[in-house]
């Protein structure tokens, strides 16, 4: 296991292992500081799904079209907060040079978010001619429950 003593230069036949978990030591920690700059866009607590919808691959691109309201009243394109008219040019500006089938608008929505605002949100994107919109929702975990409906007032 340790090193031997003595002028025998013959091959070693054990693996020296610590040059190797040095370098995964490295690369574990350029991970964990890398990773949070990799999200896009704002922060914000997105209700659960009731089943696991189909996952659009489209929404990991960097031309992604994503509008985060996070609270009522307060919208994001990628991290530019805007109020909803600039939020219209802004979005029209971002499809003007993309193909038609690229053409597509997630909406990502707080928890707490009133349902009028998803729907105004959405009622300025169509009316910029976009007839593509994503809902986003968070997945459900393996074992974990669907969330209980919220009760009807």
């Amino acid at each position: 296991m340790g090193m031997q003593a003595g002028g025998g230069g013959g091959l070693q036949s054990e693996i020296n292992v610590t040059p190797m978990v040095d370098i995964m030591l490295v690369l574990l920690i350029i991970f964990m500081v890398v990773t949070p700059f990799l999200q896009q866009g704002v922060t914000v607590a997105i209700p659960r799904a009731m089943k696991n919808p189909d996952e659009d691959q489209n929404i990991n691109k960097e031309s992604a079209i994503i509008v985060s309201i996070p609270k009522d009243g307060e919208y994001w394109l990628a991290k530019k907060k805007l109020n909803l008219d600039d939020l219209k040019s802004q979005v029209e500006k971002s499809l003007a040079n993309k193909k038609e089938e690229d053409k597509i608008v997630y909406i990502k929505s707080g928890v707490e978010v009133s349902y009028g605002e998803v729907v105004k949100v959405i009622n300025a994107v169509r009316e910029k001619g976009v007839d593509k919109i994503g809902l986003v929702a968070d997945k459900l975990k393996k074992g974990a429950s669907a969330p209980a409906p919220a009760p009807a007032t």
